[in-house]
């Protein structure tokens, strides 16, 4: 007799195997009926469990992003310094950045769609959590920068050196310990520890008590 699959382990299968396909091609390289054959369903199962592909779709990259949900536990506003917990989001998003291919590939498939509904409903399903996460730290570092440009000037430090790195390796002065997770974490912190910092005495507010974790 064949052993029945929850509902939930068979979607859990469905959006793991979608990833790489809509890491490859993007949204509009793959149809459900490609989605279907991939995973050895029948399409008519597949909208079962999804009615459509752009739900797929934002649920396979929600799928895909879980990891950096996982590190909003280590994040909290309030539960430690803002600079432990700003460590903690750029140490855990350069390992994911660094390690995970598809998740780098789908990212770039996301910037270049011209889909403005399809992009609120990304932003608003999978990413405004996670931004609000980091909003809060760089407001509590009481910096003169604006909070929304400081938090996507983060994350594009964490991940435009992991999208570049087939072509960094080329460059002058580049070293391969450099593709390290760690390492980017590292210079990222350093990076803005020097700037807030800066920032805070040429303004007169008092300077962040202590450095960075990664410098200790």
């Amino acid at each position: 007799m064949t052993a029945v699959i929850p509902r939930k382990k068979k979607r859990d299968r469905i959006l793991e195997s979608s990833v790489p396909l809509f890491a490859l091609r993007g949204y509009h390289g793959v149809s459900m009926r490609d989605i279907a054959a991939a995973i050895g369903l029948s399409p008519a199962a597949l909208y079962y469990h999804f009615p459509d592909k752009e739900q797929l779709y934002i649920e396979v990259v929600a799928h895909a992003v879980r990891e950096s949900a996982a590190m909003r536990k280590g994040i909290p506003n309030g539960l430690g310094s803002p600079w432990g917990r700003l460590e903690a989001f750029v140490a855990g998003y350069a390992r994911l950045a660094a390690t995970d291919r598809n998740f780098l590939r789908l990212l770039q498939w996301i910037f270049i769609d011209g889909d403005a509904e399809r992009q609120q409903k990304l932003a608003e399903y999978v990413f405004r959590d996670l931004f609000l996460d980091v909003w809060g730290i760089v407001c509590e570092l009481d910096s003169r920068l604006d909070p929304h440009m400081l938090v996507i000037s983060i994350i594009g430090l964490v991940l435009f050196p992991c999208q570049t790195s087939s072509i960094n390796r080329f460059m002058p002065g580049y070293r391969p310990q450099l593709e390290n997770p760690e390492e980017l974490a590292r210079h990222v912190i350093d990076l803005l520890f020097g700037c807030l910092d800066a920032g805070k005495g040429a303004t007169g507010s008092q300077n962040v008590a202590g450095k960075p974790l990664l410098n200790g």
